[in-house]
């Protein structure tokens, strides 16, 4: 199994880490630290080594932030985590606050006074979360302090060691475009921001830079390492050879000049010390670099990571092969439905769903000589009350029964080397109650609102996030997430920069994935998401219209379950939709199904009435 379901959070182990901490800070004039849940490479996923936040808390959510005063003690969490929180860490240590509404530079001016000194790991946090800080900080009076050593390293005795696992090579046939050719691209647009050396900090734009894929981190086939892009193409690629194959080795050479991660600060330096100007995305370039620079006499020209755009634009080879990917995946989910309808209520815990929907994904991916290579996250398998925690992790623990009258939400992914997936499917065990068929149409309608958009060139996902919510909202409910997130090519299944949320700022462009997963969550009851993974299409004439208009290709191919529809909810439109949608998904996946899953499958699919309809 690629999931493992250790408990998610030991509350337990705060008081005792917490304790020791503050000790180290006593000693060392320090009254607070932050921990915040990154690496130094700002990613979703952490090595078990970085995992700090965890280790000293409990929580194991994938976002979050915790301060440690001498007295006091709180953890900032979003939207996601409320109810998880609650269950993982010491409350009577930690007081909970939003990591929206109240995030650590504005709980600062109120917790801080005049004269405090407040700890910081520089490599952890990036060059815009420390001015927000520090302006912060500024404002009361209190220092921030960038630490050259993390007390959490020191404190934690049997902390991991740095993984090492091996790196392989990503064809040129899911790739779609040498290295050699991305490199250069990069170089390019380099000169062009004013800068001699760019620094990739995110593995994801050095894994699509150079054609590789690894294993450092859970279910993102992610190397994790650093590279300087140098304007003149004389780049620099920092990494443990330890990962490295003769073959890897070679090519690699032949692309950059290989070093160990151990001589990264030093070459920055020296690059600073010859005048270089470099170029740190302020969102995902660690602190540490930004003073590395300055304090060595280069010059930091902020500018976004220049790999980003190019690997969120995925090219056509990316675009087939996830097509292929969704086909594959899509055929293994209507095999985990098809069976888990046949179950009896009551027969089953949430656990022994999410290892028989990982076997029909190797079975599939056995069938079709494309091998499920990982999961591409933990699969939320929730079950009732466990359904309306939105990002629940299921464990040993925590594992329902999945009973009758209930709601049972599983929203998974797979990494296939063409491609990477995420659906939500929500199923009904038993007969649903009139309020969850309701609450499903609502969220299906918002669903469906952007999968038909059109929208002209430059939009932002901030400005269609609305439409996946309208139907909700005129029934006074909503969903604490974004409506959507990027999606890598056999990389990160959560890519940004491009998403549709309040907070989703970039234009949306030809060749984007995206998620589509509106919500609702009945706390204490049941949880509804329905997700698609959708593609930005080119922009088209409209017949009759003034302005070519992007669109959506809907990827995911899975059955969305009828049982919970109510027909009388749906436009007509809505209902053409659904149904177009359904006859796509049989014959796109049928033909890799037979027996009973197909029958089934042909049930599942069938189209519902149109009779009375707006």
């Amino acid at each position: 199994m690629f999931q493992t379901f250790d408990s998610a959070g030991d509350p337990s182990v705060g008081k005792p880490r917490v304790a020791l901490l503050r000790q180290w800070l006593a000693a060392n004039g320090l009254d607070g630290f932050i921990v915040p849940r990154a690496d130094e490479h700002q990613g979703e996923y952490v090595a078990d080594r970085s995992a700090r936040l965890k280790w000293l808390t409990g929580f194991s959510g994938s976002a979050g932030v915790a301060i440690v005063l001498r007295d006091r003690a709180f953890i900032f969490v979003d939207g996601r985590y409320t109810l998880q929180v609650r269950s993982e860490v010491d409350l009577d240590i930690f007081s909970v606050e939003s990591l929206v509404d109240n995030p650590p530079a504005v709980w600062l001016k109120d917790h801080l006074g005049k004269g405090a000194r407040l700890g910081f790991d520089p490599w952890l946090h990036t060059i815009g979360e420390v001015k927000a800080l520090r302006a912060a900080a500024d404002k009361t009076g209190a220092v921030l302090v960038p630490l050259e050593k993390n007390p959490i390293d020191i404190i934690w005795k049997d902390q991991p060691a740095a993984p090492v696992t091996p790196v392989e090579l990503h064809p040129i046939g899911f790739a779609g475009e040498l290295a050699k050719d991305k490199l250069a691209r990069l170089a390019t647009a380099i000169g062009k921001d004013g800068a001699t050396h760019a620094v990739l900090t995110d593995p994801s734009s050095i894994a699509w830079a150079f054609n590789i894929r690894g294993g450092d981190v859970p279910h993102t086939p992610l190397a994790l390492g650093f590279a300087i892009l140098a304007a003149d193409g004389s780049h620099q690629l920092f990494m443990d050879s330890k990962k490295f194959s003769r073959q890897v080795a070679a090519y690699l050479t032949q692309l950059a000049d290989p070093h160990e991660p151990g001589e990264f600060e030093a070459a920055i330096a020296a690059l600073a010390k010859g005048g270089a100007k470099i170029a740190l995305d302020p969102m995902l370039a660690a602190d540490r670099l930004r003073m590395l620079v300055e304090d060595n006499g280069g010059t930091v020209i902020a500018a976004p990571d220049p790999a980003r755009i190019p690997r969120a634009t995925k090219n056509q080879a990316e675009i087939n092969g996830s097509r292929a990917a969704h086909r594959r995946d899509g055929a293994a989910v209507a095999k985990l439905l098809c069976w888990l309808e046949r179950q009896k209520p009551g027969s089953l815990d949430e656990i022994a769903v999410v290892t028989r929907l990982e076997e029909s994904r190797r079975q599939t991916g056995e069938e079709t000589q494309m091998p499920l290579r990982d999961v591409s996250f933990d699969t939320i398998s929730g079950a009732g009350p466990n359904g309306a925690i939105m990002h629940y992790r299921v464990s040993r623990a925590t594992s329902r029964k999945l009973n009758a009258g209930e709601l049972f939400l599983l929203d998974s992914g797979a990494q296939y080397q063409d491609g990477t997936t995420d659906i939500t499917r929500t199923v009904p065990i038993g007969e649903p109650t009139r309020e969850m068929r309701e609450r499903f149409t609502l969220v299906l309608k918002g669903m469906i609102g952007i999968s038909t958009l059109r929208f002209p060139a430059g939009t932002r996902g901030s400005e269609i996030d609305a439409v996946a919510r309208m139907a909700l909202w005129k029934h006074g409910c909503d969903f604490a997430h974004g409506t959507g997130h990027g999606v890598g090519s056999y990389l990160a299944v959560h890519e940004g920069p491009q998403r549709i949320a309040r907070t989703g700022t970039e234009k949306l462009l030809e060749g984007m994935m995206l998620s589509n997963e509106p919500g609702y969550y009945k706390e204490g009851s049941y949880g509804i998401r329905i997700e698609n993974l959708i593609l930005v299409t080119p922009a088209e004439q409209i017949e009759g219209g003034d302005i070519a208009m992007h669109g959506f290709e809907t990827l995911t191919l899975a059955p969305i379950d009828i049982r919970l529809v109510r027909s009388d909810l749906l436009t007509r439109e809505e209902l053409h939709w659904l149904d177009a949608y359904h006859a796509r998904v049989l014959a796109e996946i049928g033909p890799m199904l037979d027996g009973e899953t197909l029958a089934w499958l042909e049930k599942a699919t069938a189209p519902l009435p149109h009779d009375a309809k707006i």
